[in-house]
């Protein structure tokens, strides 16, 4: 059964690696339901987080493939109860709808949202929280004509300490054997 998990990746910054990393996904005909990419806790190290909907058996078969590749440190696989994980979204619309009555902010403080900017022409709101909150304030706000809408992808914390460091760890021991 097909379910969603967060492939978090974890390599040096190196030119080339996205696109290695995405061709293993397009061979296996695996859709990416969203990326992101920075900077992780360790120095000189990045972390992909790369959310997916297969089964249990293709993930796992994913993340070994991905561990294979040169530059890869170490990729891990985490079903959503593994995870903390949030989502941003900037919405523009027109000002007219914040000054033409109350229903824009009354939606701003209903979905947990803040107005980022003002300008004669639109404003500039942000939501940060689950896909399914994001969404539900962008359908809230399609009455008011929206101008722009963009989302990030997942940013996601494992619950568990995490792993990286325990495989970083076990290197150098059989190193210093």
């Amino acid at each position: 059964m097909k379910q969603e998990f967060t492939i978090s990746i974890f390599t040096e910054n190196k030119t080339g690696v996205l696109s290695r990393v995405i061709s293993i996904f397009t061979k296996r005909h695996i859709n990416i339901e969203s990326i992101t990419a920075s900077q992780s806790a360790i120095e000189n190290i990045h972390k992909f987080s790369i959310v997916v909907k297969v089964t249990l058996e293709n993930v796992v078969k994913l993340v070994a493939q991905i561990d294979k590749q040169v530059d890869i440190i170490k990729a891990f696989h985490y079903s959503n109860d593994e995870i903390v994980y949030q989502e941003i979204a900037l919405y523009k619309v027109p000002s007219e709808a914040l000054y033409n009555g109350t229903n824009v902010e009354k939606l701003i403080r209903k979905h947990n949202a803040r107005i980022l900017d003002i300008e004669p022409e639109y404003i500039i709101i942000e939501k940060t929280g689950l896909q399914e909150e994001t969404e539900a304030l962008l359908e809230d706000l399609r009455e008011f004509n929206i101008y722009e809408f963009v989302r990030s992808g997942r940013v996601a914390i494992v619950k568990p300490m995490e792993r990286l460091n325990t495989y970083l760890d076990s290197i150098k021991t059989k190193i210093k054997k």
